[in-house]
This record gives structure tokens, C-alpha cells and sequence, in this order.
């Protein structure tokens, strides 16, 4: 790539994240089906028809927030569930990791809560391709644990749905929470998650 062409890549990422951001903070106080790309444009700085150069309209936006905000917790969950050692310690570091991202990125997490089942539908598609993928992660992991033995894969995937959907309550108690309340939800999180776990210990007691 010459030196020009990379300094006009450059510039085409950085207008592309500039429309991200604008976005998002627009959606502070709006549904996405309620955002008009000249909305966006305007905050920017940038011709309406800049926009068309990086998304198809506003929904192709949204996804992109979308992969912005839960794309990057794949492989940070990942690593947490790769250590070796205690799950309830592995499953405590996730809650703290998902309190993290809540603290530093709370704009974004206010946007997956509402979008979840807002009316732009290949947003919801791609709210809950991430949150199944996330489940699949989660039930590839917990399979190598001994006390999966026995599990088949409808009940892992199920177990791990449980987490995922525990993690997404979670992020949306911190958001409703405020940093005054961020210690009980925590600590209420864990406990639930502790619940779970017991569940887990006792699920094919008596051919369940």
C-alpha cells in the first residue's frame, strides 16, 4: 500500500468511527429507529452522502455498534474460561469483567439493553447471534470440566445460555444501578451465580 492510499485508509477508518460515536452518543436520548443518518452526519461534520461509504443505512450502524460493543468480550470470556483451576473463582472474574466493561463503555451497554428487542430487526438478529455465540463458548468450555460428565450438548448449551443471559442481567442492573448501587449488584451476581452452579451439581440426580 503507497504511503497515500494508507493515509486515505486512515482517514476512511477514522470517519468511519467518528459516525460510530456520533451514533452513539445521539442514541443517549433516542431509539435507533429513530435515528436519521443526517443526524449522524450533521454531528460529524460530513455530507450526508459520506455515510454510504462505510454502512448500507442506519440498521447496518446499529450491527456495527453491535460488534463495537460484545465483539471484543469474546476473547477476554474466553480467556477467563480457559484458566484452570476453581469455576466459581472463573465465574467471579467474569462478573467483574462485565462490571468493567459497564463502568468504561456505559453508552454502549445502554444500546444492546435497548436495542435487545428494539425494533430494528438485523439489529435483534445480531444482539442475539453474539449472545448465542457466547452461549457456544461458554458450553465448549464448561464440557471439559469433569463435572460435565454425562452432560449431552442440549443441556451445555443450555447451561451456558443460563450464564450468558446472567451476564446480560447483570450488565443491565449496573446500568440501572448507578456506580452508588455497583456493589450489590455485584454481590447479588455472584450469588446467583452460585445458584446456578448448585443447580449444575444436581442435574442428573434422578435422571433429570
Amino acid at each position: 500500500m503507497s504511503h497515500t492510499a494508507g493515509i486515505r485508509q486512515a482517514q476512511k477508518l477514522k470517519t468511519r468511527q467518528a459516525l460510530l460515536d456520533a451514533a452513539l452518543g445521539l442514541l443517549e436520548h433516542q431509539s435507533l429507529s429513530s435515528l436519521g443518518l443526517r443526524e449522524v452526519t450533521r454531528a460529524v461534520g460530513v455530507a450526508p452522502t459520506a455515510f454510504y461509504r462505510h454502512f448500507e443505512d442506519t440498521a447496518a450502524l446499529g450491527v456495527a455498534l453491535v460488534d463495537e460493543t460484545l465483539g471484543s468480550l469474546h476473547g477476554m470470556i474466553g480467556a477467563i474460561l480457559a484458566e484452570t483451576g476453581d469455576s466459581d473463582v472463573r465465574l467471579d472474574r467474569s462478573v467483574e469483567l462485565i462490571a468493567r466493561h459497564v463502568d468504561e463503555q456505559p453508552a454502549h451497554f445502554r444500546f444492546i439493553a435497548r436495542e435487545k428487542h428494539g425494533g430494528v430487526g438485523p439489529v435483534r438478529a445480531a444482539i442475539a447471534a453474539q449472545l448465542a455465540l457466547f452461549a457456544e463458548e461458554v458450553a465448549a468450555a464448561l464440557a471439559t470440566e469433569p463435572k460435565s460428565e454425562g452432560w449431552n450438548q442440549e443441556d451445555l448449551l443450555m447451561l451456558g445460555g443460563l450464564y450468558v443471559d446472567h451476564m446480560v442481567l447483570t450488565a443491565s442492573a449496573l446500568l440501572e444501578a448507578g456506580p452508588e448501587g455497583r456493589r450489590e449488584v455485584i454481590r447479588v451476581a455472584r450469588r446467583r451465580l452460585r445458584l446456578v452452579t448448585l443447580g449444575r451439581v444436581h442435574w442428573l440426580d434422578e435422571g433429570s
